[in-house]
């Protein structure tokens, strides 16, 4: 594990748009089709990250808070699964079933789709607005494995709240940290 930064997507980007199996339900999912009306939280998770196990519970939690206020959660993983098996798509549903995660978690087995998002590490968020322009990328909140802070999801949902009651995202987004996405 190398714990490394995001990159910080410039705010304003349009979100890539991509097409990636959703290792639960079998289909293909698209940007297009399954982005939320109001914004759009697109997150690289992977199985095995420390940093991801750390905040899952959470995650899931804040997804479906927000999920009911028609912000639309998608989860990718581009991990290569010939050096990190742990990751592979069979393994993603069945993380995904023991969670119960409540949106899409997609494989991402080309990495294109990461690397259209310039995404680094994981946990790595993004929200898109109703037109899909980046307007917050970074951490999650300020809590990681050992730090003692608890997991609150304080900075994602101080972003999300401000676009449920249509105020600009503040400006002042720091980046989350995690494991590197394991590239091939």
């Amino acid at each position: 594990m190398s714990l490394t930064p995001s990159t910080m997507l410039p705010l304003g980007t349009l979100a890539p748009a991509f097409q990636l199996p959703d290792t639960v339900s079998g289909k293909t999912i698209s940007l297009q089709n399954a982005h939320g009306k109001i914004a759009t939280v697109i997150i690289f998770i992977c199985n095995h990250c420390p940093y991801v196990k750390h905040i899952q519970q959470k995650l899931v939690e804040v997804a479906k808070h927000y999920q009911n206020n028609g912000i639309q959660f998608i989860a990718i993983s581009a991990n290569d699964v010939a050096t990190h098996p742990a990751d592979a798509p069979d393994k993603m549903r069945d993380e995904a079933i023991k969670f119960a995660y409540p949106f899409p978690y997609l494989y991402d087995e080309s990495q294109a789709v990461a690397k259209a998002y310039q995404a680094a590490c994981t946990p790595d968020f993004y929200v898109f607005d109703a037109q899909l322009k980046c307007i917050y990328r970074g951490r999650f909140d300020d809590s990681t494995p050992g730090n003692g802070k608890p997991v609150t999801g304080n900075a994602l949902s101080a972003a999300l709240d401000a676009v449920i009651a249509g105020k600009p995202v503040s400006n002042e987004q720091l980046p989350s940290v995690g494991c590197n996405i394991k590239w091939k």
